[in-house]
């Protein structure tokens, strides 16, 4: 095959930016593989690129951070042709081409050799935000019998987090301004569906010790002030955003409470490959429910971003070619 289909973002701008054309199969070189891309989960950060707010971004690009596959032709030895493999991040979708078209050249650095019995569409719901939750969980120092408040429930990464820390036996609670999603939120592992903020010290008169606020900038100053005296808030979203305008740190930190963050790049390539094939096993044997909402196929790219800017997903949409 010499040419492909890919979904390529012409300009800066709406959903319809976001053009199907035919394009050169590109070309191997070192350091680099082709791989078949048989899914691609979407994220916010594209809808962000999109619109025009990643400033690095020049157009046109072929959108998309993550996505799974097999490798149709390798420069790497431990990356046989036919292996399985996941991408994410590494500049993936921004400074060159990524998850949305039929192939994709990415560094070698960046895949990820997976085993997986797992249809291609639930595989390629995993990587992004799967090993985001995980990484924004243990960026918390959140353990057995914590108590954890999730804001953004709803949204992929919310309830893979909740997945991950019912498991491990944490208390989870999660906000929603969708009650029609609460029954969604249970099933994968919270124990408390809060519908506004302020349910958060009915329920915890002090607080929760630890808060993953997957809204980010609008809401991290609030989270601080929701987390228990000398808890820790990790902000690992950005569905509000990436600034946090007039930010106060003595301000606005409680004395003694803690803010990081996560980022998911810190796990791209290798460093990520050994807690994504664990993901993919609990996904496989049933401890992980993969919350996949909707798959669209590659042609229908506008209406999927249309989905996911209208905040109607429950979970991760997914785009297979």
């Amino acid at each position: 095959m010499t040419t492909m289909r890919a979904a390529v973002c012409v300009r800066a701008g709406g959903p319809e930016v976001l053009e199907i054309r035919e394009l050169p199969v590109p070309a191997v070189r070192d350091g680099w593989s082709l791989v078949r891309v048989r899914g691609a989960g979407l994220n916010r950060s594209e809808l962000r690129t999109r619109q025009g707010h990643s400033p690095g971004v020049r157009f046109p690009r072929v959108l998309g951070i993550e996505c799974v596959g097999e490798v149709a032709a390798s420069t790497d030895p431990a990356l046989p042709e036919g292996a399985t493999v996941a991408a994410m991040m590494g500049e993936m979708g921004r400074e060159f081409d990524g998850g949305y078209a039929e192939y994709a050249l990415l560094p070698n650095a960046l895949l990820m050799p997976i085993t997986s019995t797992l249809p291609w569409e639930v595989l390629a719901a995993l990587p992004e935000t799967y090993l985001t939750a995980r990484g924004a969980l243990d960026a918390l120092g959140a353990g057995p019998g914590d108590r954890l408040l999730i804001r953004g429930g709803t949204s992929s990464v919310g309830l893979a987090a909740a997945a991950i820390a019912s498991g491990d036996g944490i208390e989870v609670a999660a906000t929603t301004r969708q009650p029609g999603k609460a029954g969604a939120m249970t099933a994968a592992g919270v124990g408390h569906v809060l519908l506004d903020d302020a349910a958060a010290h009915d329920l915890w008169p002090q607080g929760p010790s630890h808060v993953l606020d997957l809204v980010g900038a609008a809401t991290a100053a609030d989270s601080l002030r929701l987390v228990r005296r000398g808890g820790t808030v990790c902000v690992a979203g950005s569905l509000s955003g990436w600034l946090i305008p007039g930010f106060e740190p003595i301000a606005m930190i409680p004395s003694g409470t803690r803010l990081t963050a996560f980022h998911s790049n810190d796990l791209r390539g290798a460093a990520g490959a050994a807690v994504l094939r664990r993901v993919v096993h609990n996904v496989e044997t049933g401890v992980y429910r993969p919350n996949v909402d909707r798959v669209f196929g590659l042609d229908d790219i506008v209406a999927a971003h249309r989905y996911m800017e209208s905040n109607r997903a429950t979970g991760k949409v997914v785009v297979v070619p």
